[in-house]
């Protein structure tokens, strides 16, 4: 692959990277990278704005990689079915305040905002402040986003951005539920 004409091999800038699309895959590569950094010596922080308590084997590997890797689970589980838009949005707001300030925090390397783009989707947080925030972080702080459905305005605004596209599934096609150590 060539190099763009002018290209700066020490030019370095913290990149705004979305993971979205309707495959798996999406929090799994922001995983990658989060482990990919802590091998480097990175501080990583990670939100997951939607998986709530469940016991996520990402969790318990992440606990290993400590004082690297740095995780907070903030949801109350997936709620594109809730009954209760108004616990959803505060739940959402707590999450993004404690992301918000670490990301300012000048501690971290990398920023996971993990399952945001559902967030910004069920607006359960107003889109143009969370990627004032983004736009706004830390020059050299890398910040991935991930989820279904991101939006024009944050897909516009990346650096990178990969698009999961679902080719065959487990559940659609055979009716068999989450596994262990695949999706959870």
């Amino acid at each position: 692959m060539r190099k763009p004409s002018g290209a700066d091999p020490k030019k370095r800038k913290g990149l705004i990277i979305v993971n979205t699309g309707d495959g798996k895959g999406k929090s799994t590569a922001a995983f990658g990278l989060a482990m990919r950094a802590a091998g480097n010596k990175m501080n990583v922080f990670i939100l997951q704005f939607m998986k709530g308590q469940w016991k996520a084997g990402e969790r318990k590997s992440f606990e290993k990689l400590a004082p690297y890797v740095e995780v907070v689970p903030m949801g109350d589980g997936f709620t594109w079915d809730t009954e209760n838009i108004e616990q959803d949005k505060a739940t959402a707001r707590k999450a993004f305040e404690i992301v918000k300030e670490k990301l300012n925090s000048g501690k971290y390397n990398m920023v996971i905002f993990e399952e945001i783009n559902y967030v910004l989707h069920y607006k359960f947080l107003p889109e143009d402040e969370v990627l004032e925030v983004i736009k706004n972080k830390p020059e050299m702080t890398h910040v991935v986003c991930t989820g279904r459905n991101a939006s024009e305005k944050l897909i516009e605004m990346a650096d990178l951005v990969t698009e999961m596209k679902m080719i065959k599934h487990p559940f659609k096609e055979q009716g068999i539920p989450a596994q262990k150590g695949i999706e959870f």
